[in-house]
């Protein structure tokens, strides 16, 4: 076979596509309407590549080096430069040990979280439908090659450059590539571009550039999904500010009373230095990656895949959940009744016009179960030819389909929502009473209505009946929804059906029947504020247009609520976009899931309750990091600071600030597996809490660390040295034993107990700080008996402290939100945006 040319060779630029006729365009491509044979396609595969704009990828020895670089490395490089001018080289070894070993963690950590995020990429790929071996097949649209036909229809992200060849109607939304704020539309002949998304219509298309070959990969304008930074991440960072607030703080006036008392300056200044570091939460965006990363991996097994990890804390939060009722608390298998045909038609007459308003080859629900239904029926569609199709949208609510009839007559047929096909035809007042009763009556027995006209060469439409459909809930979602409620999330039916079915299914569901028509709802002239409370006290939603979805979202925000939005639609994507956490249903449109934060990948409610119980889990977790790290800032600092003040000496050396930053840091690197309590309410950020319990425990700590050192000096026959070995290792020991405390609100020895990773690593660690002042490595040794003292003192104020903390949470409960610490309100000074309530 002769050599072609690539993709990139078809034309010299992708928008000169439209200047090249289709046939002209199968002929450079050496292929034709039926498509690629698959032997065919895997050359072409081969020879072009896939279909995907290739990352600049950056080289792991330069993000390696990234991590020498920086505020916080340059700190650690300036102390290792003093301690050799000071010629203190134990210290010098085991700061360039602290460099590498913050260095190697902090690219392991990126490692690990950027594995998991392209993983989760994966399992998020755009699907194409495609032509090959003369059958349509769903793949993976990294697959396609120049030469593939291509089905395009309502929802789909355009996977390629295409010439469109065949259909009637197309309107693509190109705003992200061309800067055109409307949807254009497109005929045979006309160009769609990779990235753009289909509004409405369908038609076929021939692939004609792929990857960076595309406008898309060409021009590189990559559409801007990104949501406004996380409470989470907000609050995260405003700790860490005021960490370093405070120990820059301390430090400073440590540097000055020390200078006033004689201290070599550059002996103060590479302890000062060492001291700030080692106080300063170095390892804290490393934790917050990869505790996000490794819970979006779990969450991908319960087969909801997060696209964006930040959206986890909003998921832990969430209070209200609006959602879909096809497919979502429905089981999406529709049955279909017996038609009811109006004025002398037959059943088999509405059901061959119905069936002839429907495409198989779009495998959508209600049109199959319409094809079945008349087959069933025995409707003979063989003798009538299509020559246009308008598929089903949202906005329109119906399909339509101009075919030809025997006898050279022209048939018009259309099925769709029920309102929307009687505003064709003409109706006297008596017949559209009958009509809407027979609708109310259909629905208040639970089934979804679809009414039929035709029209027949250039007459007027006539109604030709109603076809009653049922979708029964699904067997788990009572208990579904009934176990969010517990768990204190308030879900809201949403519902394009009318008010009589909605309430009907929400009754079986246990969801309470005030839902309200979305239309009379939103009506002009009604009060935003009372607009608000009405949907907030609604159970649900009926009647409801997608435009509708996105203001119900805005509506209960409004209200401070934390809200889910599930949807499938393409324009169901706005409302995605502005919930907090927008879901993307088992089965949604491309666009749908562009636009989400969470995509289902099997049906139903529950997938999302246990994905809202997992980020619980996870925020838990990372709240017990916060709390710790912030105890452990003040309990160093603090003590350090005082007892030089006070003593006139350093209480622990320089290796001991490192040794302690080391061994304190690589348990909590575990944390991300520990076993957490459950949480029965939405669990919001709180910087109040966070930071009344920190300060109470690393203060406790303070006073425990003090008062051992005024009675190590008093009674025990330790000289220098081995009083900073000494307090050294009970900051070592107590520290660890404050992660037990501060990892739970109840009482540290109650369950869940520590993860099996994070007890290890700590008695790992522990055991170290054990030999390094038992056996008096890089410190005076201490004798063994002292050791076991420690460990004591410790064990007996761990209670202390852990009684500590419960006294503070239920005086917490008991003042409630309302009241601020003045730490809180601190904090609100230093960050106006750091409270988060």
């Amino acid at each position: 076979m002769p050599e072609r040319a690539g993709a990139a060779a078809v034309v010299g630029d992708p928008r000169e596509l439209a200047g090249v006729a289709v046939e002209e365009l199968y002929r450079r491509l050496d292929c034709g309407p039926d498509g690629l044979r698959e032997a065919e396609a895997a050359e072409r595969l081969e020879r072009y590549g896939r279909n995907t704009v290739e990352e600049r990828r950056e080289s792991p020895l330069l993000k390696f080096a990234r991590f020498f670089w920086g505020p916080i490395a340059w700190m650690i490089e300036v102390a290792a430069v003093l301690s050799a001018i000071v010629g203190h080289w134990t210290d010098l070894i085991v700061i360039v040990v602290m460099l590498l070993f913050n260095a190697l963690v902090g690219f392991w950590h990126e490692f690990q979280a950027s594995n998991a995020v392209e993983a989760l990429k994966k399992q998020l790929a755009l699907r194409a439908r495609v032509r090959r071996d003369g059958s349509w097949k769903p793949i993976d649209a990294t697959q396609l090659v120049p030469g593939d036909i291509v089905r395009l229809r309502l929802g789909d992200i355009v996977p390629a450059d295409v010439k469109l060849v065949d259909g009637d109607y197309l309107s693509i939304d190109q705003s992200a590539l061309t800067g055109e704020s409307l949807p254009v539309d497109k005929a045979p002949g006309d160009v769609g571009f990779s990235g753009s998304v289909v509004r409405q219509g369908e038609m076929t298309g021939l692939v004609a550039a792929t990857g960076g070959s595309t406008f898309f990969g060409r021009t590189a304008r990559l559409v801007a999904s990104a949501k406004p930074e996380s409470h989470f991440q907000r609050a995260i960072l405003a700790i860490g500010d005021y960490l370093i607030y405070l120990s820059l703080g301390l430090v400073a006036v440590l540097v000055v009373v020390e200078l006033f008392h004689g201290v070599p300056f550059l002996e103060l200044a590479q302890f000062a230095l060492i001291l700030t570091v080692a106080s300063i939460p170095v390892a804290m965006p490393a934790v917050l990656s990869v505790t996000m990363a490794i819970g979006a991996t779990v969450l991908a097994r319960m087969k909801a895949i997060v696209a964006r990890l930040e959206s986890i804390e909003e998921m832990a939060g969430m209070d209200v959940l609006c959602s879909d009722k096809t497919g979502t608390l429905t089981m999406n298998e529709l049955q279909l009744g017996e038609p009811v045909p109006f004025a002398g038609i037959d059943a088999r007459t509405v059901l061959t016009a119905a069936a002839l308003a429907s495409d198989e080859a779009n495998a959508d629900a209600i049109d199959q179960a319409v094809l079945d239904g008349a087959r069933a029926a025995g409707a003979d569609l063989d003798p009538f030819g299509r020559e246009s199709y308008v598929p089903f949208d949202p906005v329109r609510k119906r399909s339509e389909a101009r075919v030809a009839a025997e006898g050279g007559a022209t048939w018009r047929v259309t099925k769709g929502a029920a309102q929307a096909v009687l505003s064709l035809v003409e109706l006297d007042e008596r017949a559209l009473h009958q009509v809407q009763a027979k609708v109310g009556e259909l629905a208040h027995h639970g089934f979804r209505t679809l009414a039929v006209a035709r029209a027949v060469d250039q007459e007027p439409w006539q109604l030709l009946g109603l076809l009653a459909l049922s979708d029964p809930p699904r067997p788990d979602s009572a208990e579904t929804i009934a176990q969010a409620q517990a768990h204190g999330i308030e879900v809201k039916m949403v519902t394009g059906d009318n008010v009589a079915i909605g309430k009907q299914i929400a009754t079986e569901l246990g969801l309470g029947s005030g839902l309200l028509p979305a239309e009379h709802l939103f009506e002009p002239g009604h009060p935003e504020g009372e607009t608000g409370a009405w949907v907030e006290r609604a159970d649900g939603f009926a009647e409801v247009f997608p435009e509708h979805k996105y203001r119900i979202v805005k509506a209960l925000q409004g209200r401070d609520h934390i809200v889910g939005m599930t949807g499938d639609g393409v324009n169901d994507a706005p409302a995605l976009k502005q919930a907090d956490v927008g879901v993307a249903v088992s089965g949604a449109t491309d666009a749908a899931r562009s636009a989400a934060d969470v995509v289902l990948t099997a049906p139903g409610l529950s997938v999302i309750v246990r994905a809202v119980e997992e980020a619980r889990r996870i925020f838990e977790r990372m709240t017990s990091y916060a709390i710790y790290r912030i105890t452990e800032t003040i309990r160093i600092i603090f003590f350090v600071t005082l007892a030089m003040i006070a003593f006139q000496a350093y209480p622990i050396t320089a290796i001991m600030v490192i040794l302690l930053a080391l061994l304190n840091d690589l348990p909590i690197l575990t944390i991300a597996f520990d076993r957490t309590r459950l949480a029965d309410r939405p669990v919001r950020w709180d910087m109040r809490r966070v930071l009344t319990v920190a300060t109470a425990l690393g203060l406790m700590g303070v006073i425990e660390t003090f008062t051992l050192l005024a009675l190590a000096r008093a009674y025990l026959p330790l000289d220098a040295a081995q009083l900073q070995t000494l307090i050294y290792l009970k900051l070592a020991v107590a520290g660890h034993l404050t992660l037990f405390v501060a990892r739970t609100r109840h009482p540290f020895l109650a369950r869940p107990f520590p993860a099996p990773a994070l007890l290890g690593a700590v008695l790992g660690t522990q055991a170290v700080a054990v030999l390094i002042v038992g056996l008096g490595i890089f410190v005076a040794a201490i004798p063994w008996w002292t050791v076991g003292l420690v460990w004591i003192y410790c064990l007996v104020f761990v209670f202390v402290e852990d009684a500590l903390k419960l006294a503070v949470y239920r005086t917490l409960d008991q003042t409630g939100p309302g009241h601020r610490s003045f730490l809180g309100r601190l904090q609100e000074r230093l960050h106006g945006h750091a409270r988060v309530d």
